[in-house]
């Protein structure tokens, strides 16, 4: 009960945020403009982070962490009765295949660049590589127990994940309205959802980007954006393998913990149930909205964790490192989704 109370100051300040997004989103211009519930929440907790948070953050961090990472997994479970299973199977090979060829070069182009370009130690660059590849702040704490960085390379990891991510998740519709103004054949909201679901950090963004072009873009976004966070799993065992054996039977290897993204396995099993048709109409309905309310309180709580100041003592080493993944992510990923649309078209 005393945990409970120490949460609810913070979780009540993140609901707060997302209510308030998401009763600005109705209106009318802001709707016009495309911003979505979820950008809106983001900008606002961005916003009161870098403002007055401070002075709130003793008695509302343990509940603005809930928001963020409870809260989100959530919002994830319950988006997948936006979806069904045969909108999974329509994404087929292509989009499998684009993921984890996004995933792989992506982590190795950050083992490669961290410390030959950019003097990052080691761990340092595979949770930045991590975040940027598969899921944001998620897959850095759970590759952690693996690289073993510790607290601050963390804490500095996800700072420069999120800052890329959030400016990607603004970007990333601009780029889809310039593309469709130049006239660019094929590209509509499948391949835009495609596109972001494969390349954009966190969950929460892909979400927020897809809506900003249409709900279609979203649900397929997701959908290719899940499949990426199912990697995580066999991600961390490959590298936990991979570590173990390059420190030759060192101890450290035997007490690795693989951190299993439950959530992922819970939006397949929502969509599952809403394949089926088990839920009524009413209670559908309703539980979409408290989803959309649980990913815009999970996106200002996100907001209020992206600090300038932790970015700035972190140097510009791990920053330049996130901006080239991140600029891979969209010049790489747009090529390799073209490529690979094309063979298995």
């Amino acid at each position: 009960m005393h945990s409970f109370r120490h949460t609810l100051p913070g979780l009540a300040l993140a609901l707060l945020l997302g209510g308030g997004a998401l009763a600005l989103a109705t209106l009318p211009m802001l709707q016009n403009l495309g911003l979505s519930a979820l950008t809106l929440a983001i900008v606002g907790g961005i916003a009161l982070g870098n403002g007055g948070y401070a002075a709130l953050a003793p008695r509302c961090d343990a509940g603005v962490q809930f928001a963020k990472q409870r809260l989100l997994r959530l919002g994830i479970v319950l988006f997948g009765l936006r979806l069904t299973l045969q909108d999974i199977a329509a994404v087929g090979p292509a989009g499998v295949l684009i993921d984890a060829v996004m995933l792989t070069s992506t982590f190795l182009l950050a083992c490669w660049l961290g410390p030959r370009w950019f003097g990052l130690e080691r761990d340092s660059a595979m949770l930045i590589g991590a975040g940027s590849a598969i899921c944001g702040a998620a897959a850095v704490l759970a590759t952690e127990p693996v690289a073993r960085g510790g607290t601050e390379k963390v804490a500095v990891a996800v700072a420069t994940v999120v800052v890329f991510g959030t400016l990607a998740m603004f970007l990333y519709p601009m780029l889809f309205t310039l593309a469709q103004a130049a006239g660019m054949s094929g590209l509509d909201g499948w391949r835009f959802g495609l596109f972001a679901g494969s390349t954009l950090h966190e969950v929460a963004q892909v979400v927020a980007a897809g809506r900003a072009v249409s709900e279609q873009a979203a649900e397929v976004a997701v959908i290719a954006k899940m499949i990426r966070v199912m990697m995580l799993a066999p991600f961390l065992l490959l590298l936990s393998a991979f570590l173990a054996r390059r420190e030759s039977g060192a101890t450290r290897s035997t007490t690795r913990r693989i951190t299993i993204p439950w959530f992922a396995v819970g939006f397949v099993l929502l969509a599952g149930v809403n394949s089926l048709g088990w839920l009524p109409p009413a209670w559908r309905a309703g539980l979409l909205q408290l989803d959309t309310l649980l990913l815009a309180a999970a996106m200002a709580a996100l907001g209020l964790h992206t600090q300038v100041s932790a970015i700035r003592r972190a140097g510009l080493a791990p920053l330049g490192l996130a901006a080239c993944l991140c600029g891979w992510l969209i010049v790489g990923g747009a090529v390799v989704n073209a490529g690979i649309g094309l063979l298995l078209k």
